[in-house]
């Protein structure tokens, strides 16, 4: 499995990282996972089909994080990733807290993955 970030991705991480220190860690586990199993599954990751693009983009609502002590998956993190299933590649594209915004960014979801 080939993982591609977006710029956007990596500020996200680097912020975060400062909060919480295992979140390095915690995606390497992550792509680990995501490299056995990158399609949705729900009720811990879904599709986000209402974006009118071809390409599968799905949120991770459940996210171990380790920084979070005693909140295993319900730590509040979220992923979105867009998975291209026949080149086996999935790119990162957005990281953030529950607690900091409500919703994936869907205008930086259409900017790089609209046709």
């Amino acid at each position: 499995m080939i993982f591609n970030e977006l710029k956007e991705f990596e500020k996200d991480v680097k912020r975060l990282s400062k909060k919480y220190r295992s979140i390095p860690d915690d995606l390497k586990v992550l792509r680990k996972v995501l490299a056995v199993s990158p399609n949705a599954r729900p009720p811990f990751s879904f599709e986000i089909n209402d974006l009118g693009i071809t390409s599968c983009v799905i949120k991770v609502r459940k996210i171990a994080c380790k920084s979070l002590k005693g909140r295993g998956v319900k730590s509040g993190l979220r992923l979105v990733y867009a998975y291209f299933e026949a080149e086996q590649r999935i790119v990162l594209i957005e990281l953030y807290h529950k607690n900091e915004k409500e919703k994936e960014n869907r205008a930086l979801i259409l900017k790089h993955f609209s046709s």
